[in-house]
C-alpha cells in the first residue's frame, strides 16, 4: 500500500496499534487536548454553499465550520438551543423568533447577530438568481426577515411551516459570513472562501486532494446542552481524499489514519476484529432506492414499475452485499424516519406476479429472452450512483434478478461524464438512484416534489426534457406535508404519501443507507449529528 502520509503521525499510529486492545478496554474519560485527526472521505467535496451541504462530504466539512440556529439532539431528535438560546412561533407557524447569544463571531471577526442571520435565511429561503445561488429544500413557504434588534430576528411566511425549526438544525442551514455570502455559487466550490462561525477554520485546501482544518482557539458557543464547551479537543483535522476502498480501510488499520468514512459491509469484521469501532449512523430519511421517470414510454405504464417493483428482491441485495448495518427497506422512508409507515405488503417478491404484470402489459418474450413490444424491447439503463454503498453491485445484482423476468437493465458507470445530462433526460434514462437525509417529514417533499430534487422527473420541474408527466396529487400531498400545523396529521399525510408512491410504483425501496464510518481505537469522543454526519467538535485523540 502506498503511505499517504508522512512518518511522524504514522510512527505514532502504529505505536498506538500494538496497544489497540489496552485503548479499547481502558477508554479515557477526560479528553486530551491536541493533535490533529486524519479524516479519509471517499470523494472529494463539491460545493460547499449550505444547502449543498446534503452530498455527505460537503457536510463532513460543513459541519466543522459552520453552526446552526438550533442543535437536533441525535438521541431523541428534538430541537435545542445553540446559536439561538430561545425561540417564539405563532399558533399557525408562519412566524418564528429566534434571540441569539451574544458574543459569537465569525471566523473573519464579524459578529454573528440578528443582521447576519436574517441574511442567511433571506438567501436561504429565496436563494439568489444574480449569484446562481439556489434555494434551500429545507425551507418552505419563506417570505422574508426582520431584524428585532441586535440579537432578535423574526422570520415571516406565506403559508405555515412546520418543518422550519428542525430545518434550522439542519446541513443546509449552516450559518455563513456576509462575505461569503457574497460571492457566486461558482466560487463557494473553494472550502477556504466559506467563513463560519464554526469550532473549526479552513486554513489550506488542496482542491480535489486535501482539506485542512485549525481550531478556533476563541470558540465558546457549542451547542447549549452538548458535552464538549469551549475549543475543540483537536488541534486540527486533516481531509484526504481517498477514493480507493481497500486504501480506506488499509491506511486505518496500518494506523496510517484516525477516522475515515463509507466503510464497505465487506471490510466491517476486519476493523471490528482489531479492536477498531464501525459507527453506522443512521440517516432516518428517503431510503437507498430506485425512482421511475414514468415520462419514458418503456416504464409510463404502471402495470410494468409494478411488475419491477415486485421481480426486485430486496432481501437478497441486502444478505449478499451487506452486514445487518443495512436493515431491508419496508418503507419509502427508513423505520427511524419521521412519520414511518410499515408498507411490507407493498414490497413483496412475487416473479411470478411481475411475469403476469409484464404479460397484461403486452410485453411477450422475445428470442433472447428480454420482452418485447411493437418491435421495441424492454430494455432500460441506470447509471451508478458514486456516493451509494456498493451501488455498481446492487445495480448489477438487480439487473440479474429483472432479466428473470425479462426484462433488461444496463448499468452504466458513475463518473461517466454524460451522466449529469442523461440523468436530467428521461428518454435517456428511465431510472435513478435516490436516497435523502433528514430526521424531519419534509425530507420526502425533498426528495419527490418537482421544484426539489425531482426525483421523478416531472413537467415543469429541473428537467426541460419532460413533456408529458406531471402527478399533481402527489404534489398535493407533498406540498400538504410541509404546510400541516398539527403533528399527528402531519405523520398521517407523510403515511398517505408513502402508500400512493408505493400504489404507483413510482419508486422501489431497497435498504435504509446509513452513513458508515470506522474510527481507530485511540480516536474517543466522535459524535454524528441526526442524520450521519460526523460532528468532531468533542472527538480527541488518546495520545498524539
Amino acid at each position: 500500500m502506498k503511505t499517504l502520509l508522512p512518518i511522524s503521525p504514522l510512527s505514532r499510529a502504529l505505536a498506538f496499534a500494538l496497544l489497540a486492545g489496552s485503548f479499547a478496554s481502558h477508554a479515557a474519560e477526560t479528553p486530551v487536548k491536541g493533535g490533529t485527526l486524519i479524516y479519509l472521505e471517499q470523494q472529494a467535496h463539491t460545493n460547499l454553499y449550505p444547502p449543498a451541504g446534503g452530498f455527505y462530504p460537503n457536510g463532513g466539512i460543513l459541519n466543522q465550520i459552520t453552526d446552526k440556529l438550533t442543535w437536533q439532539n441525535p438521541k431523541t431528535l428534538q430541537v435545542e438551543p445553540w446559536i439561538a438560546e430561545s425561540w417564539t412561533t405563532n399558533e399557525n407557524k408562519t412566524e418564528y423568533t429566534f434571540k441569539l447569544k451574544s458574543g459569537v463571531t465569525f471566523s473573519d471577526g464579524t459578529p454573528l447577530d440578528a443582521n447576519a442571520v436574517a441574511k442567511n435565511f433571506d438567501t436561504y429561503g429565496l436563494g439568489n438568481k444574480a449569484q446562481r445561488l439556489p434555494v434551500s429544500e429545507v425551507i418552505n413557504n419563506y417570505d422574508r426577515s426582520e431584524v428585532i434588534d441586535p440579537l432578535t430576528v423574526k422570520f415571516y411566511f406565506k403559508k405555515p411551516s412546520p418543518g422550519f425549526l428542525q430545518g434550522t438544525a439542519t446541513i443546509g442551514s449552516g450559518l455563513v459570513s456576509l462575505s461569503t455570502l457574497a460571492r457566486n455559487f461558482d466560487q463557494l466550490g473553494d472550502a477556504r472562501n466559506i467563513i463560519g462561525s464554526g469550532p473549526f477554520v479552513v486554513s489550506a485546501e488542496k482542491l480535489g486532494r486535501e482539506v485542512d482544518l485549525t481550531a478556533r482557539k476563541a470558540y465558546d458557543w457549542g451547542p447549549k446542552n452538548g458535552q464538549q464547551q469551549g475549543p475543540a479537543n483537536l488541534d486540527g483535522i486533516k481531509v484526504i481524499v481517498t477514493p480507493e476502498d481497500s486504501v480506506r480501510i488499509g491506511a486505518l488499520l496500518a494506523g496510517q489514519a484516525d477516522f475515515i468514512r463509507q466503510v464497505q459491509a465487506y471490510d466491517e469484521k476486519q476493523a471490528k476484529d482489531q479492536n477498531f469501532p464501525i459507527y453506522a449512523a443512521p440517516t432516518r430519511g428517503v431510503n437507498d432506492s430506485i425512482s421511475f421517470r414514468p415520462d419514458n414510454p418503456l416504464v409510463s405504464d404502471i402495470r410494468v414499475r409494478q411488475a419491477l417493483l415486485h421481480a426486485t428482491h430486496s432481501k437478497q441485495v441486502v444478505e449478499t452485499l451487506f452486514s445487518p448495518n443495512y436493515p431491508q427497506a419496508t418503507s419509502v422512508i427508513a423505520t427511524t424516519a419521521a412519520g414511518y409507515v410499515n408498507l411490507a405488503d407493498k414490497l413483496t417478491f412475487d416473479q411470478a406476479k411481475a411475469k403476469s404484470l409484464l404479460d397484461e402489459a403486452g410485453w411477450k418474450a422475445g428470442a433472447d429472452g428480454i420482452r418485447e413490444k411493437q418491435g421495441q424491447r424492454l430494455a432500460l439503463t441506470v447509471y451508478e450512483s458514486l456516493p451509494q454503498p456498493q451501488n455498481k453491485e446492487v445495480l448489477q445484482l438487480i439487473a440479474q434478478q429483472w432479466r428473470q423476468v425479462g426484462v433488461a437493465l444496463t448499468v452504466k458507470a458513475g463518473d461517466a461524464g454524460s451522466k449529469t445530462i442523461d440523468s436530467l433526460d428521461p428518454q435517456k434514462t428511465p431510472l435513478n438512484v435516490t436516497e435523502v437525509g433528514r430526521a424531519d417529514p419534509d425530507v420526502i417533499k425533498s426528495s419527490f416534489y418537482f421544484a426539489n430534487r425531482d426525483a421523478l422527473l416531472q413537467k415543469g420541474g429541473s428537467s426541460d426534457k419532460v413533456k408529458n408527466f406531471r402527478d399533481d396529487k402527489l404534489n398535493q400531498l407533498l406540498v400538504d406535508i410541509s404546510a400541516e400545523v398539527d403533528p399527528a396529521k402531519r405523520l398521517q399525510l407523510t403515511g398517505d404519501v408513502q402508500r400512493y408512491l408505493l400504489d404507483q410504483a413510482y419508486v422501489i425501496p431497497v435498504f435504509e443507507e446509513p452513513q458508515v464510518f470506522a474510527g481507530a481505537p485511540w480516536l474517543k469522543g466522535v459524535n454524528f449529528e441526526a442524520v450521519g454526519r460526523p460532528a468532531l467538535y468533542g472527538a480527541w485523540l488518546e495520545k498524539h
